[in-house]
């Protein structure tokens, strides 16, 4: 089954993915704008992380696809707790000329919908490091995601510590936003 959006989909992770996955690891634009930790990684390396990951059902990794450009970056629902009704989300653009663009919106809004009304979770959150302007304003401003906390010098790149903003969602706070922007009725 694929999630659709208004004009994202996002479907499982195919064999073929996997250069484009390892491109983005490897890109260091990206690579400073997301947590954790990135090092160029080897086509062997991408296989391995690729067979660990592809089936299982506490971490959902999806491709995002459009019509006119086909793959065009990932996006993942990870260690959701099915007790809790809770999980974790991010997205990686692969490309600037892709940004800009609405794809980002339509795929968390694609991501929530489905996280919300077909997984049934009660919440998803996830972290931004403070200087990733973007990917605040995109999950905050336009999607309606709080920032609940900071996590102060959490993160090391181009040889610095640097904050990271806990953000999150809650179900009722997504179902308020689509009766406010009508989303998907347009």
């Amino acid at each position: 089954m694929n999630i659709r959006g208004k004009f994202v989909t996002l479907r499982a992770m195919e064999e073929e993915d996997q250069e484009l996955l390892r491109e983005m690891v490897n890109d260091p634009d990206i690579e400073k704008m997301v947590g954790g930790y990135s090092f160029p990684i080897s086509k062997s390396q991408q296989n391995n992380w690729f067979n660990n990951n592809v089936n299982n059902q506490n971490n959902i990794r999806l491709i995002i696809e459009t019509e006119e450009d086909g793959a065009v970056g990932f996006a993942n629902i990870v260690n959701i707790d099915w007790k809790n009704r809770s999980a974790f989300h991010g997205i990686k653009i692969a490309n600037k000329k892709f940004r800009s663009r609405g794809i980002g919106t339509d795929t968390v809004m694609a991501v929530m919908r489905y996280a919300f009304e077909e997984l049934q979770l009660n919440r998803l959150d996830g972290t931004i490091i403070k200087y990733n302007e973007p990917s605040r304003k995109l999950y905050c401003d336009k999607c309606s995601w709080k920032v609940e906390g900071i996590k102060r010098k959490s993160v090391f790149k181009q040889n610095d510590y640097h904050d990271e903003l806990i953000v999150g969602i809650l179900k009722e706070e997504y179902e308020e936003l689509i009766k406010l922007n009508n989303y998907w009725s347009n």
